[in-house]
């Protein structure tokens, strides 16, 4: 590099400045010292590649895990909530089964306002729990099944077929899809059967 006097300074050896220093202390890597920097990068951004690729699947999976809480936390809760009036429900229904006992009584020829009345509130209450989601088990004349009936009498006759319910004693309910009482029954044990 060839000094060039600057107008108003004596012609002679510049002095290098601190940005001549530094591009001199640099030193440039030869192509083998390159070519291994590549190599142990590229080691890294592959290194690097895997690390994110398992992060990502981990991610998937904790938002999959938590898409299955919530969908089964929403499915405990909506559960709770159908379920959540049981206790009360069940002690309305011996209510209903003390109406019903009182209806079968009155006497056919009865037309009180007060027996009206009584079968109104009867009525009343049936739709309350209907509207709660609770219905009847339809017992008589069905085979009898363990899972809805609780046999309490088994009566020999020829007139019904074996494991018939031939009578209720006491009418059960289911809550949805869930038995809350069974059906007390009368089940027929045909001798001509066995």
């Amino acid at each position: 590099m060839t000094d060039h006097p600057a107008p108003g300074r004596p012609a002679g050896r510049r002095t290098k400045t601190r940005g001549d220093e530094r591009v001199d202390a640099i030193t440039t890597p030869s192509r083998i010292e390159l070519a291994e920097r590549l190599e142990l990068l590229e080691r890294e951004l592959e290194n690097l590649r895997r690390s994110d690729e398992e992060h990502r699947n981990n991610w998937h999976r904790s938002a999959a895990d938590f898409a299955n809480y919530k969908r089964r936390t929403d499915d405990e809760r909506a559960t709770v909530t159908q379920f959540s009036n049981l206790i009360l429900i069940s002690k309305l229904l011996s209510v209903l089964d003390d109406f019903d006992r009182a209806l079968d009584n009155v006497p056919p020829d009865a037309h009180d306002p007060w027996v009206e009345g009584v079968r109104l509130t009867e009525r009343k209450l049936r739709g309350v729990l209907d509207a709660e989601g609770v219905t009847p088990i339809e017992a008589v004349g069905q085979p009898f099944d363990p899972n809805l009936h609780e046999a309490v009498v088994h009566e020999e006759t020829e007139d019904h077929p074996d494991n018939d319910v031939i009578g209720e004693l006491q009418r059960g309910y289911r809550l949805h899809d869930r038995i809350i009482r069974p059906s007390l029954v009368r089940v027929a044990n045909n001798p001509k059967e066995h």
